[in-house]
C-alpha cells in the first residue's frame, strides 16, 4: 500500500511540472520594472543603486576624456586557452579603464590652470618684453624674473632636477653651484679647477654628474666628490634615464656608454662609428636614447642593441641641437645650415621647418609644447608649432650682448633658462608649464623624509634596461 502511495503522488508532482505556470498582472509589472531598472540603471524611485558594486555598468570608461590616460590598445584574449590567465588580464585590463576613468573625472578638482598672453586690437604677443610682463604679473611670479652675473667662468651649462626647484650651474672653466629656487639660496659651490663641458642631475638633487676635461665626476649636494668614472673618457653630453638609474654619455671619442648609478656596473658600451658627437637627449616617452651626428643623421639607441634602432636624414649639415616632445611624438633638430626641422616620431616624416638667421645652438620644448629656439643673442618662443606651422613667433627675447650657450624650461613652471656667455638668466614664458604637479612623481615641496621615501620606492620600482623599446606599450602584451 505504501509503494502505491509513493507511485501516486510521484505521478502527481510529474503532472504540475509538465503544467506552465500561469502569470498574473502583477508578474508583469514587475518584468517590466525590472527591465526598466536594467536600461535606465536606476530604481522604481529614478535613483541609482548605491550599495551594489556588482552592478556597475563594463561601459563605464569615463568618456572621451579618459583617452589621454589610457595605456594603449586592449590585449587580444580570445585564442587564450588558460583560463587562470585570460581571467588575469581581464582584471588588469578593468583596473586600467577604472583608473582612466577615474584620473578623468579628478581633472575638474585641479587647484590651477595655465596661464597664456592675450593681445588686444594691433598688438603682437611676439613684442611683449619682460619688463612689461613684469609690471603685470604678482610679485611672486615677477621674482622669477633675474639675471645672474657670472662673467668669469662662463658660458655656463646648467640643469632642472625633476621637480624644478633646484638649479645646477656649471661653468666651462669649473665653477660648480646648486641652487634652491623655491628658497632663493646656495646649497653649495665649489670650483672644479678644470674645464667642466655639461653637468646634469642625477635622480634626485642629492647627487649630480659632471662631464670634465678628462673623466665624468658625480658630487652630492655639499660639493664633495664621491666618484670618478674613469669608463667615460673626453665627454661632451650626459644624458640621465630616471626610471632606470642610467647615466648615458657620448663624446669626442662617439662611443655611447651607460652607466647604472644604483649599481656602479658599466651597463654598455656602443661605439656609433659616426665620429665626434656633442648632441645627445633622452625620449621622456620611452627612453630612447637620441644622438645628433656631424653627417646631418639622428640615430635611436636602447641599452639592449648594439645598433641604432633607427637612423634618421635629418639636415645636409651637422647637428648641434635637438628636442623631444614630453609625449614622445614630435622631434624639433636645428642644424648649422640654420634650419630648425619637426618630425614626427610615428612616422619618421618631417612636418615642416623653420629658418633662423644664425644656426640655433640649443632647442627645448617645454610640458605643454611650446619650442624654444635660442641662436646668437636671441631667443625665439614658438606656440602651437609643432603639429602645425606657426607664422609668428609666440615670444622674443634679446640677451643684449651676451651669447646664448643653453637654453632649457622648468619643470612645473612658466619659466625658461638661459645660459649665455655672462652666467645665466631666468625670464617669463606664460602657459609653458604644467600647472598642476603630481606629489608622488616630483613633489617641489617634499621634506627630508618623503625625499628618502620616494628614493626607496624608486630603487624598488626600477626598470630593467631591457624594457627600453621603441613602443613602451609592448609591456604586458601577450603575443
Amino acid at each position: 500500500v505504501m509503494a502505491k502511495e509513493g507511485k501516486e503522488r510521484k505521478r502527481k508532482r510529474m503532472e504540475h511540472a509538465k503544467v506552465p505556470a500561469r502569470r498574473t498582472l502583477d508578474d508583469e509589472g514587475d518584468e517590466e520594472i525590472r527591465s526598466w531598472r536594467q536600461t535606465s540603471g536606476g530604481n522604481a524611485n529614478g535613483s541609482s543603486k548605491s550599495g551594489d558594486k556588482n552592478k556597475q555598468t563594463k561601459s563605464d570608461d569615463g568618456g572621451p576624456g579618459a583617452t589621454k590616460y589610457s595605456r594603449g590598445d586592449k590585449n587580444v584574449i580570445r585564442k587564450i586557452k588558460d583560463k587562470k590567465l585570460k581571467m588575469q588580464i581581464k582584471r588588469s585590463e578593468r583596473d586600467i579603464r577604472e583608473a582612466a576613468a577615474k584620473a578623468a573625472r579628478a581633472e575638474i578638482l585641479l587647484p590651477a590652470e595655465a596661464g597664456h598672453l592675450e593681445a588686444e586690437g594691433m598688438e603682437k604677443t611676439h613684442r611683449f618684453q619682460q619688463k612689461d610682463i613684469k609690471q603685470a604679473v604678482d610679485i611672486g611670479s615677477s621674482k622669477k624674473i633675474y639675471t645672474l652675473r657670472l662673467e668669469e667662468f662662463g658660458p655656463y651649462s646648467f640643469d632642472y632636477s625633476r621637480s624644478g626647484r633646484y638649479l645646477l650651474l656649471g661653468g666651462k672653466l669649473g665653477h660648480l653651484a646648486v641652487c634652491d629656487l623655491l628658497l632663493g639660496n646656495a646649497m653649495c659651490e665649489v670650483h672644479a679647477k678644470e674645464t667642466v663641458r655639461d653637468v646634469s642631475f642625477l635622480h634626485n638633487e642629492s647627487l649630480f654628474a659632471t662631464a670634465q676635461k678628462k673623466y665624468v665626476y658625480i658630487y652630492d649636494n655639499q660639493g664633495l666628490e664621491i666618484h670618478c668614472l674613469r669608463n667615460h673618457m673626453e665627454i661632451n653630453k650626459l644624458g640621465f634615464l630616471q626610471h632606470h638609474f642610467l647615466l648615458a654619455t657620448v663624446g669626442n671619442a662617439g662611443i655611447l656608454r651607460y652607466q647604472d648609478v644604483s649599481t656602479g656596473a658599466l651597463l654598455a658600451e656602443y661605439p656609433t662609428k659616426l665620429g665626434r658627437c656633442d648632441v645627445l637627449r633622452i625620449n621622456p616617452h620611452n627612453a630612447v636614447s637620441l644622438l645628433g651626428h656631424t653627417n646631418g643623421t639622428v640615430t635611436m639607441w636602447t641599452p639592449s642593441m648594439s645598433s641604432p634602432v633607427v637612423k634618421l636624414f635629418c639636415h645636409r649639415a651637422p647637428l648641434s641641437a635637438m628636442a623631444c616632445e614630453i609625449k614622445g611624438t614630435y622631434l624639433a633638430t636645428a642644424g648649422l645650415d640654420g634650419m630648425v626641422n619637426i618630425w614626427d616620431l610615428r612616422t619618421y616624416k618631417k612636418l615642416h621647418s623653420y629658418s633662423s638667421s644664425s644656426p640655433a645652438c640649443s632647442l627645448d620644448i617645454s610640458q605643454r609644447g611650446i619650442l624654444s629656439v635660442g641662436f646668437g643673442t636671441h631667443v625665439e618662443l614658438w606656440k602651437d608649432a609643432l603639429s602645425e606651422r606657426a607664422t609668428s613667433p609666440y615670444m622674443t627675447h634679446h640677451t643684449k650682448g651676451m651669447r646664448v650657450k643653453d637654453v632649457y624650461f622648468r619643470p612645473f613652471e612658466d619659466v625658461l633658462g638661459i645660459s649665455h656667455s655672462h652666467g645665466f638668466s631666468s625670464i617669463l614664458v606664460p602657459g609653458s608649464g604644467e600647472p598642476n604637479f603630481d606629489s608622488f612623481e616630483a613633489n617641489p615641496f617634499q621634506n627630508k623624509k618623503q625625499r628618502r621615501e620616494a628614493e626607496i620606492h624608486a630603487l624598488l620600482e626600477k626598470l630593467d634596461p631591457d624594457m627600453i623599446s621603441l613602443n613602451p606599450n609592448f609591456i604586458g602584451n601577450v603575443d
